[in-house]
């Protein structure tokens, strides 16, 4: 069962925002990609009040994603990058992406903390980064 709503174009549109973002992280990388992705949908806190659905997270400005400005981003979705949406649409969560809200590729090591949230760890080349569960309770399922 899905933990938020959506159609077969926003699953499309996720798919391609794991591939853009992390494609070279492999699945597991782009899974997280996609726990970030939902849990903005949840989320309804910080940064991310008043986002109800995969578009709407997707192209949020200011803070969205810096893939949607490039032409990779714009490529028909695979298959493979669909059912990967697909699992994290249905709640799947890998850590340490499971209650992040952002994620970011740094130049060297981790910062302890981003936007004033903490380090949750580092998978390759992206550092995650989670609210606590008393400032964003929703993203803690």
């Amino acid at each position: 069962m899905a933990v938020i709503k959506t159609n077969s174009e926003q699953t499309k549109l996720l798919a391609r925002l794991m591939r853009a973002e992390a494609e070279g992280e492999g699945e597991l990388g782009m899974l997280m990609v996609g726990n970030v992705g939902v849990n903005r949908v949840l989320a309804n806190c910080l940064d991310f009040k008043n986002i109800r659905d995969l578009q709407q997270m997707v192209f949020q400005r200011p803070g969205g994603f810096e893939a949607t400005v490039k032409g990779y981003f714009y490529q028909k979705a695979r298959d493979r990058d669909i059912r990967l949406a697909e699992r994290v649409i249905r709640g799947e969560q890998q850590h340490p992406a499971s209650n992040s809200l952002w994620f970011f590729r740094p130049s060297g090591g981790c910062p302890a903390q981003w936007y004033n949230q903490p380090n949750t760890g580092r998978y390759k080349a992206h550092c995650f980064f989670s609210p606590t569960a008393e400032n964003c309770p929703a993203v803690y399922r």
